[in-house]
C-alpha cells in the first residue's frame, strides 16, 4: 500500500473518530446539564447522531478508508461509552 494511501486510511479513521468523540461529548453536555436519558428530545438527538456516524463508517468502509472490524470496534466503543455515561447519570 502506498504512503498516500495509509496517509488516506489513517485520516479517515481519525475523522471519524473525531465525529464520535464528538458525540460522546455532545451527550455528556445533555446528561450534564439539561435533561434525563428519558427525554424524547435527547433519544432524538442521540438516535440521529449515531445513525448519521454509521452512515459516515459505513461510506468509509466501501470506499476501502476504513476496514470494517475497525468501524464497528468505533461504534461498539462508542456504544460502551454512551451506556456507561447513561448508567452513571441513573445513579445520580
Amino acid at each position: 500500500m502506498s504512503e498516500i494511501q495509509i496517509d488516506h486510511r489513517e485520516k479517515a479513521y481519525a475523522l471519524l473518530k473525531a465525529d464520535a468523540d464528538k458525540i460522546l461529548r455532545l451527550i455528556q453536555v445533555q446528561m450534564d446539564n439539561l435533561t434525563m436519558p428519558q427525554c424524547p428530545l435527547y433519544e432524538e438527538v442521540l438516535d440521529t447522531q449515531m445513525f448519521g456516524l454509521s452512515r459516515e463508517i459505513d461510506f468509509a468502509v466501501r470506499l476501502g478508508l476504513v476496514d470494517q472490524k475497525d468501524g464497528k470496534e468505533l461504534m461498539g466503543s462508542l456504544e460502551r461509552q454512551l451506556s456507561a455515561l447513561h448508567e452513571a447519570s441513573l445513579k445520580k
